[in-house]
């Protein structure tokens, strides 16, 4: 050090204050010199910054030089906009501040982690919105191609590019469906393949596992023509099972075609939509075998058309109360006997619906096996009162039923010759040749309460050309008209006033269309007819049966 260093010297090595300078108390520092460069305060901000000037970085911090590689002192200034940027593998968010003699702070801050927590919480609240509209949209559906057809639209895309849903095989064979992207909607189509055809994990989801090698599955999917022309090795594949009540009803294969892979996440999603997409299939598959339960039901419970009798002609009606079914509590029937004539029986049975139409199923089977050891009417009665308190006893249910049965043959002179029996039913109406409308004098005791009833009996002669009307109470008890009244056997026997020249399926449907114009729409009770006319002379026998149907 020489005198040029210092502004002052004292002797003693002292250092004085020179010419201009301020005194400094003892004990304190000087303000400048405890004054910290600017490089160190922007090294502890958590933000990076860059100072730039002229096109040129001026300063630059370590948080800043880590956010931004290749950038240094004195180099060219970065390229940078105000807003979320990315760089590289991270996303900041750029702030501009002006300083002054031309120059500007940049503050970056890295939000890396913050943008992929909300990323995350987005992704979690469009997966729970698309199970959400998933659920609503699949609904109930009533037929199970439908409902794999939506499911796997559905999911394109979001959860993949392309979907498939295989169904459980039927008849050694599993229906699909597929639905590929880009396009919204996506295309849909759908084909079959043979049980021992299909992917292998396709076979283990509709076994009810998950496949956990997923390396073949590509190449699986590719094999089975499912990939819609993407290249098998720049695809991501995974399949789950739909579940069912019982077992899956189907499995769904979902691929991706831009690189994307499967998180835990996305297979959460995967399994969540297979859940919702199985449930809407075991719908529909239970709505399916409950209607063809039913469909069997109907064809063997459902009334059958009358057969052709000589010197008969046949009309009847039905409507059930559930039209859904096509069956229910009101039956009736013919049978052609040995002697040329025919067995007709019309009835009601207690209850409603399928439990119903069981019943009067038996009824009819029990009519079919006694009539070949009896045919008179009032015999053949009581034989099935028997054999309804027996089916009674055994089941332990205390069914009843009423009806009208009797045979029809050829009377000398022309004309038909009737023998009637009744349990407890509504009499038969006859329509006369003249007009007159004859209510048939017929009473009884129901079938199937007591082991002996007491059976009505009655016989009438029908000339050519003239009408049996047999009916059920779900005729003259519906309730309709202004007042909401029953439409009663009064009201009936004036509408027919004008109808006996009417063919016997013209009548039938007649009675049937006058009460539906009664009711008007309301709900009614099974209604049955069955008209039996004495074919006119030089006429030959015509019968209709009406197909069963709502009442108009």
């Amino acid at each position: 050090m020489n005198s040029a260093d210092v502004t002052g010297w004292e002797s003693g090595g002292r250092v004085v204050p020179g010419a201009g300078t301020t005194p400094v108390p003892p004990g304190r520092r000087s303000v400048a010199a405890a004054r910290p460069e600017a490089s160190q305060l922007l090294d502890h901000f958590r933000e990076g910054v860059v100072v730039c000037e002229g096109g040129v970085v001026r300063q630059l911090n370590e948080v800043a030089a880590r956010l931004l590689p290749g950038v240094a002192v004195g180099g060219a200034a970065p390229d940078l906009a105000e807003g979320e940027l990315t760089r590289g593998d991270r996303r900041l968010r750029a702030r501009c501040v002006p300083l002054g003699g031309g120059r500007t702070a940049w503050y970056l801050d890295d939000v890396t982690d913050a943008v992929a927590r909300e990323d995350a919480l987005l992704a979690d609240h469009a997966r729970a919105s698309f199970l959400a509209g998933a659920s609503q949209r699949l609904g109930n559906p009533l037929h199970e191609d439908r409902a794999a057809r939506a499911a796997a639209r559905l999911a394109v895309p979001a959860l993949g590019d392309v979907a498939v849903v295989v169904l459980a095989a039927r008849r050694t064979r599993s229906r699909w469906w597929r639905a590929v992207g880009p396009a919204q909607p996506p295309a849909v189509d759908s084909g079959t393949l043979d049980v021992d055809d299909l992917p292998p994990a396709v076979g283990e989801a509709l076994a009810g596992g998950e496949p956990s090698e997923v390396d073949w599955l590509a190449d699986q999917v590719a094999e089975a023509g499912w990939l819609a022309g993407h290249p098998r090795r720049a695809v991501s594949v995974r399949v789950v099972p739909l579940p069912g009540s019982a077992a899956p009803t189907g499995a769904l294969v979902v691929v991706r075609t831009d690189g994307r892979g499967f998180d835990e996440d996305d297979m959460q999603a995967l399994r969540g939509f297979g859940a919702r997409a199985g449930a809407a299939l075991d719908a529909a598959v239970l709505y399916r075998e409950q209607a063809e339960v039913a469909e069997t039901l109907q064809g063997s419970l459902a009334p059958t058309e009358p057969p052709e009798v000589a010197g008969v002609q046949w009309g009847a009606a039905y409507r059930p109360a559930q039209t859904s079914l096509c069956i229910g509590g009101d039956f009736y029937g013919a049978h052609r006997l040995a002697d040329g004539g025919a067995l007709f029986y019309l009835g009601d049975v207690s209850g409603k619906g399928v439990d119903a139409a069981i019943f009067t199923g038996q009824i009819r089977q029990g009519i079919q096996a006694l009539r070949g050891v009896e045919s008179d009417p009032g015999r053949l009665l009581r034989l099935l009162n028997g054999s309804v308190l027996e089916t009674a006893r055994a089941g332990g249910h205390g069914r009843f039923a009423t009806m009208v049965l009797g045979a029809a043959h050829p009377a000398r002179g022309g004309g038909l010759a009737l023998t009637l029996a009744s349990g407890g039913h509504l009499p038969p109406l006859v329509l006369r040749a003249g007009g007159a409308v004859e209510n048939v004098a017929l009473s009884g005791m129901l079938i199937g309460v007591v082991p002996d009833p007491r059976v009505g009996a009655a016989a009438i002669h029908l000339q050519p050309g003239e009408t049996c009307l047999l009916f059920s109470d779900g005729v003259t008890e519906a309730r309709g008209g202004p007042r909401g009244e029953q439409f009663g056997t009064g009201r009936l026997i004036d509408a027919l006033d004008s109808c006996h020249r009417m063919p016997a399926a013209a009548l039938a449907e007649r009675v049937a269309q006058l009460t539906g114009d009664w009711l008007a729409g309301r709900d009614h009770d099974d209604i049955a007819v069955l008209a039996l006319r004495a074919a006119p002379a030089g006429g030959t026998p015509r019968h209709l049966h009406a197909v069963p149907g709502k009442a108009r």
